[in-house]
């Protein structure tokens, strides 16, 4: 089996989100491939359906699998908690919570700060115990929040141990974590994880050890040299904002003094694009005409403690985050006996011989049903390709191993940040510190998610 390709450009342990964009986008890619059947002979054997793409039913167990573990057979009431401007217009925090209303014996409730409550010691929402909660905002918004709320429930759910994204959890999605895990620990961790983990430090003057292990004397010197091989990025930022990337910059110099300046940057070696790219067919409205447009690909791992539930694979530029204009693209199995290059290029030959209209027409049913179904993100309608991203079977296999490491490297991290031994990597205020210690996860019942910069096998490198 050949080993997965590329780096993981991040993790989120403390509200991981788009659980739920991937379920559509698998019925809008299974509807594009029916229409590009009727139309061709593409040659090429998928499947869509496949369970380990959808992380919405193993995230709903690992809630249940939650509840069960503090109040056993007693009635379920799982609350995901939103901030409120977001509870009208986030669609996978609406679809999931149907989804938990939808199974026998549970109730569910999308709720804002404002709706919990304290009675008699327990957590309630609209009056009634929670017995369950997923936050789906960080300790910095909840921080935030509470300067203008009451936010002491929140707080109490966090020392009973209510919340399923404990916040013991949430230091280890820090990127400035990297760096104990390239350098100090890489030798007590597991080796998919560490293989996969780029090279990264703490930005700011100092002296280090570089990519090859070489001496470092002056990081922002050496920067400035080496910039374009390198990313800068917020240590705890998210959504693409406030990266730099050096091969896109053109004055790299300022940015440089932009990120000192700001403070908790982080740097970082930059996974090559080629790994992480792959072509698909791609329509010019203007010129009506058709070609193979290369887009950057990015591949967001969801895990629980029953391992790899799913994925959210995207696509655009640097970076491919949604709320930087990326999109999102369909994944199928490959049962074909071929590569998955081969079959890419198959499948992108077929498109681009059914000619601009066809095209064109599949694209706006398609565009149509995303509408229908609310396939949206704060910037609007949702980019979606008609040709997925191919896996395999193998891939699967190494995929679930890779998980299984990496939760299990995670609990190993949060042993040592509670030690004291990644303050120096892990950056927090005063409060946030307080919560985190106040609801250690060691293990427990759990959502956190890895985005990986990985080839499946039909990237843009040359054949080895």
């Amino acid at each position: 089996m050949k080993k997965i390709k590329g780096y993981h450009g991040e993790w989120n342990m403390g509200s991981p989100g788009g659980w739920d964009y991937q379920g559509t986008a698998q019925l809008l890619g299974k509807m594009a491939w029916d229409l590009i059947l009727e139309n061709i002979d593409v040659g090429v054997d998928l499947d869509f359906g496949h369970p380990q793409i959808n992380a919405v039913p193993g995230f709903a167990r690992m809630m249940l699998r939650a509840h069960r573990n503090r109040h056993g057979r007693n009635p379920v009431h799982a609350v995901l908690l939103a901030e409120t401007e977001t509870l009208d217009v986030v669609l996978e925090n609406k679809n999931f919570v149907n989804y938990l209303n939808s199974m026998d014996g549970v109730k569910a409730s999308l709720a804002g700060p404002g709706y919990l409550s304290l009675r008699n010691g327990k957590v309630c929402c609209k009056g009634e115990e929670s017995t369950v909660i997923f936050m789906d905002f960080n300790m910095n918004i909840l921080i935030k929040i509470g300067q203008e709320e009451d936010i002491e429930p929140i707080k109490e759910a966090i020392r009973q141990g209510i919340l399923v994204n404990p916040r013991g959890m949430e230091p280890l999605g820090a990127k400035g974590l990297f760096e104990a895990i390239t350098e100090k620990y890489k030798g007590l961790l597991s080796e998919t994880t560490v293989e996969h983990t780029p090279w990264t430090r703490q930005f700011y003057p100092r002296s280090t050890t570089g990519p090859e292990g070489e001496i470092i004397e002056d990081l922002p010197g050496w920067a400035e040299n080496h910039w374009k091989g390198l990313v800068l990025k917020p240590a705890h930022g998210y959504s693409g904002h406030g990266i730099f990337v050096g091969p896109k910059e053109k004055d790299f110099k300022k940015h440089i003094q932009i990120a000192l300046d700001a403070g908790d940057y982080i740097v970082q070696e930059m996974v090559p694009l080629s790994i992480w790219s792959e072509q698909s067919a791609w329509a010019l409205p203007e010129e009506c005409s058709l070609y193979l447009k290369e887009w950057q690909t990015d591949f967001r791992c969801f895990i629980t403690d029953e391992g790899l539930q799913g994925f959210l694979a995207r696509f655009g530029g640097v970076p491919t985050n949604v709320g930087s204009g990326g999109g999102i693209q369909p994944l199928a199995i490959l049962n074909s006996n071929m590569s998955q290059r081969v079959a890419v290029d198959k499948i992108n030959q077929s498109l681009l011989k059914l000619g601009f209209e066809a095209f064109m027409q599949i694209q706006n049913e398609v565009k149509q049903k995303a509408v229908e179904l609310g396939f949206t993100y704060l910037l609007g309608p949702i980019m979606i390709t008609l040709r997925p991203r191919l896996l395999t079977m193998g891939n699967l296999a190494e995929l679930r191993e890779y998980a299984h490491n990496l939760w299990r490297d995670a609990v190993k991290l949060e042993k040592f940040w509670r030690a004291g031994q990644l303050d120096d990597v892990v950056q927090l205020g005063a409060e946030e510190k307080e919560l985190a210690m106040n609801q250690p996860w060691r293990g427990s019942p759990a959502l956190m998610v890895s985005d990986g910069l990985f080839s499946l096998g039909a990237d843009l490198t040359k054949e080895e």
